[in-house]
């Protein structure tokens, strides 16, 4: 079937989810965006850098420059397995320790700095999120923001909880009855063990986020920041949780619907794995900028699936889904974020 006609019309949501329903969703960073504008930030390795407070020092950036990479999750592992390593062979070094809680503060810091209070969330804008997400078999997002556990936390009936009772996450039960929500790159309310498996932190709220850095030894905060593909797909190998939702993706056969997602090179990895998921077709939200803009955006998409011309492509207005919606933008207060 040929991809969708390159002209500058969209339909709504409504009009395209009737003719072509989709039980997945794919979330990406202009969902997050069109609720807080300050989620978009470029880099928060480079927010980490100027933050007002605790930024990081030369000695961090440093570290992070030698290891190859700008991911915070997989610098703070490789500290914690020295800070063990120096610990079993009676190494009383403290730097390694120092550098961790030092990365931290700065993670911290540039987190509250771009991230939405919980208090900003108005309860009516949690239920419009929590009644949408429901309404799919799985939600993919890409999203390392606490958007997604607020929604669900506001009304949990109806969702999926792929953690035990402790917390932890098991591949062998996996099964649980509700929408899925899968976070592909991680998030504030997860954490990653010394020896890989993955936890979710039992916070509300705004502790969620107040505390998302503040662990037992040995975790550290599991989600992917900004980097590119190939480093992404490296640290999400290195995880049970993070491995098992991409597979998840790359297994969705039927519609899928992407919202914010714009697949970009940083992102090949999510592209490819909707590529071997082969869906029987994919509604894609594009925000109407004018004529130019709607065709440069849909024929961008058409070349990013340019092999797999058996997916059907339907271009919508990304406006026009519950989750795009205009008035659910949060106006941000004087002063927030800013730097010093």
């Amino acid at each position: 079937m040929p991809h969708a006609t390159l002209d500058a019309s969209l339909l709504t949501w409504t009009a395209l989810n009737d003719r072509h329903p989709c039980d997945a969703l794919v979330l990406g960073n202009g969902a997050s965006r069109a609720l807080w504008k300050p989620f978009g930030y470029f880099s928060l390795f480079e927010e980490a850098q100027r933050v007002r407070y605790k930024a990081l020092g030369v000695s961090d950036q440093a570290l992070f420059k030698s290891l190859g990479t700008e991911l915070f999750e997989p610098v703070l592992s490789a500290l914690n397995t020295t800070v063990r390593a120096n610990a079993a062979l009676a190494i009383g070094s403290t730097a390694p320790l120092n550098r961790y809680y030092s990365i931290k503060e700065a993670l911290i810091h540039a987190m509250r700095a771009v991230h939405v209070p919980h208090a900003l969330l108005p309860t009516a804008t949690l239920n419009v999120i929590n009644q949408e997400l429901r309404r799919y078999r799985s939600v993919y997002t890409s999203n390392y923001d606490l958007i997604c556990p607020w929604a669900v936390e506001h009304a949990p009936q109806g969702f999926a909880d792929l953690f035990d009772e402790q917390g932890f996450f098991d591949i062998r039960r996996t099964r649980a009855e509700g929408t899925r929500i899968l976070h592909l790159h991680g998030g504030l309310h997860l954490l990653k063990l010394a020896d890989g498996t993955t936890r979710s932190r039992r916070a509300e709220g705004s502790e969620l986020l107040d505390g998302f850095a503040v662990n037992n030894p040995g975790e550290v905060p599991l989600f992917i920041n900004e980097s590119r593909s190939e480093d992404k797909l490296r640290a999400i190998r290195a995880s049970d949780y993070l491995s098992w939702c991409l597979g998840e993706l790359a297994r969705e056969r039927q519609g899928l619907c992407l919202l914010g997602q714009h697949l970009d090179a940083s992102d090949g990895h999510l592209l490819e794995a909707i590529k071997q998921a082969r869906p029987a077709y994919l509604a894609v939200g594009i925000r109407p900028l004018g004529e130019a803009s709607v065709i440069s955006q849909k024929r961008r998409y058409v070349e990013l699936f340019a092999d797999t011309q058996d997916i059907p492509l339907h271009f919508f207005d990304a406006s026009s889904h519950p989750l795009g919606r205009a008035d659910l933008g949060i106006a941000v207060p004087a002063g927030h974020g800013v730097r010093r």
